[in-house]
């Protein structure tokens, strides 16, 4: 072993040790081996940031602008809804529905944002169902992991493994060429996991909901008060409220009726609209109003109005999340609304939103709220369109907003375009699929059309990039480069081959997916595969076979990290809503771990051929 390359592979051991202690940030890390490897000499500063200009850099990042389109339009989350829907009161439906759902939509979007989003509908079913989240949150995390071995561009590790045969000359894989593999890996999961869930009774996971301290919806209703004050009313022709403004109507002065919501027939179905002061009622219109006065006769007012009352369900509010929002606000000193009254200020009009509640010095103020004076340090709780709720910050001067319920985090700004991300995603996957455009060039023309679609903003797609995930694969890059030029590559290739070159390629193929998921155990699935893509290609020509079922092995490797929680991010979102301990992972991750290795170096020379 020379010099050189004994410090190339002490360099590698600082990093996992960082890495591993957790001291420093990984993306930190990665570019401080950069510097270490241009000072040194080892390589050039070509060399060393030969990861900036890597094409798959630039489609990894696109592919997260993608993902955020699809949240903001609420693609991700309709799934989600539609799956509560689905799974009703069966966890055994629920947990196959969630794998399957989850590995569908990680195919072609980050997988941790994926089950960032999906923590919370579980967490809801947990609670309605009255089980353990944690029965729930690891098939969840497990589903993430696996939808990497769906598609080429579903984890950083796949672009890695292909974007190494490229540069040795070779054909790259196809966009669905690993997608039979994960298929079986899917299947494998969820009979595994019907079995595994029931050692996930957790103990803490039982009260995570309480864990997260965000107060929802239902606590808002709850600590003001506004349990059973909310009415469903359906306006019927030729109520005298159709062709009217609200404003104009004065229902508030009247009737002591506010009207918070309102539903609409559009494209065959009802929708929630914002609801303001100049708002016109039509026909068939339901309106959702809050009574502040108890003592307001329903039938009669009903009657004089021609309304028809509707049902509405106790989780009514909770299921309109994504179009009706709420928030606290409070009133600050020197406010220009202390003194005056709701009808003075004329609220409504002037923030486009409307006043349900009010605490004053801790209690809650009950009846009509139209004529209170507003004191300093009152909080109100608000109704209206998340628009015009997030919009409440832009008055500093007479308000802060204090809290935002928790369904805040899961609102879809960009609804409306939903069609448009779906076939901007659609035509990516359909570019790719045809080889004739590259992958980075068809996630980049995804993205413009997002843009002008208007499913993500500039300021919103560049914060959707996870920088440290890019640094960390341009900064660890250097490290396979730098491992072949001083013969590192070389001397894990010979390592290898005199453990199991003597046997079947089949032999070859398990090593290299044990020191894959060993190596992961330490450092990153996408740092593993820039390290052992490499090896993956030098083993193959070493023993003169296809270079494919090697790396691919590698690629299926690191995405099988499913045996700590710090072995992949998935993992570690999950850790704390699913109340596991470390030893959780090991005890359900290691077996299937396992499993999928069988599977693999059974399954992967059929598909590719030594």
């Amino acid at each position: 072993m020379n010099k050189e390359l004994l410090w190339v592979i002490s360099l590698l051991a600082v990093a996992i040790l960082l890495f591993v202690s957790g001291r420093l940030r990984m993306d930190v890390v990665a570019l401080l081996v950069i510097i270490a490897f241009v000072l040194s000499g080892t390589l050039t500063l070509q060399e060393a940031t030969l990861g900036f200009s890597d094409p798959n850099v630039i489609l990894i990042a696109a592919l997260f602008v993608i993902g955020e389109g699809l949240v903001r339009t609420g693609v991700a989350l309709r799934l989600g809804d539609w799956l509560m829907r689905m799974a009703g009161s069966s966890e055994t439906k629920m947990l196959v529905l969630l794998m399957v759902t989850v590995a569908g939509l990680g195919a072609f979007m980050s997988s941790t944002g994926v089950v960032a989003i999906f923590i919370p509908v579980v967490l809801s079913v947990a609670a309605k169902m009255k089980s353990s989240p944690g029965r729930l949150m690891m098939p969840l995390s497990f589903a993430g992991l696996i939808s990497g071995m769906l598609t080429l561009v579903a984890t950083p590790p796949n672009l890695v493994v292909n974007s190494e045969l490229v540069r040795e000359g070779l054909a790259g894989f196809g966009f669905f060429d690993v997608t039979p593999i994960g298929l079986v890996a899917l299947l494998l999961g969820i009979g595994y996991m019907l079995l595994a869930r029931f050692w996930l009774v957790t103990p803490q996971g039982e009260n995570s909901t309480k864990k997260l301290g965000r107060r929802t919806w239902r606590d808002l209703i709850r600590d003001y008060k506004l349990t059973g004050r909310a009415r469903r009313l359906a306006v019927r022709s030729g109520s005298p409220l159709i062709g009217y403004r609200l404003d104009d109507l004065k229902l508030r002065e009247r009737y002591s009726v506010n009207v918070v919501g309102l539903e609409r027939w559009r494209k065959f179905r009802r929708v929630m609209v914002p609801v303001t002061g100049t708002t016109v009622f039509r026909a068939r219109d339901v309106l959702l109003i809050d009574m502040s006065d108890a003592d307001i006769d329903l039938r009669e007012f009903c009657g004089e109005q021609m309304l028809e009352p509707m049902i509405l369900r106790g989780d009514y509010f909770s299921d309109r999340a994504q179009d009706v929002g709420m928030a606290e606000v409070l009133i600050v000193p020197d406010s220009a609304l202390q003194g005056k009254t709701l009808r003075e200020i004329a609220f409504r009009s002037r923030f486009d939103t409307s006043v349900v509640g009010l605490r004053r010095r801790g209690e809650v103020l009950e009846g009509a709220l139209t004529d209170v004076s507003l004191e300093l340090g009152d909080s109100l709780l608000v109704i209206g369109d998340w628009k015009k709720i997030l919009h409440l910050k832009q008055y500093p001067r007479e308000m802060i907003v204090l809290n935002l319920p928790e369904e805040a985090d899961y609102v879809a700004p960009a609804q409306s375009q939903a069609p448009h991300a779906i076939f901007s995603l659609a035509l990516m996957v359909a570019m790719m699929l045809t080889d004739e455009i590259p992958n980075p060039v068809a996630a980049l023309v995804a993205c413009l059309l997002m843009g002008k679609f208007r499913c993500i903003d500039m300021e919103n797609a560049y914060k959707s990039i996870h920088w440290p995930s890019i640094i960390l694969i341009v900064g660890m890059m250097p490290f396979a480069l730098a491992l072949q030029k001083t013969g590192g590559v070389a001397l894990i290739v010979n390592g290898l081959t005199a453990l199991a070159g003597g046997y079947s390629p089949h032999i070859m193929l398990l090593c290299l997916f044990i020191l894959c998921a060993t190596i992961g155990l330490f450092i990153s699935n996408t740092a593993t595969a820039v390290l052992m893509a490499p090896v993956g290609v030098a083993a193959a020509g070493q023993m003169g076979l296809s270079p494919y079922p090697f790396t691919l092995i590698v690629a299926i490797a690191a995405s099988a990290a499913f045996m700590t929680p710090v072995s992949s991010p998935v993992n570690t979102l999950v850790l704390g809503p699913g109340g596991y301990t470390f030893g959780d992972f090991v005890k359900v991750g290691v077996p299937f771990t396992l499993l999928i290795m069988v599977v693999s170096v059974v399954l992967v020379p059929v598909l590719f051929p030594f």
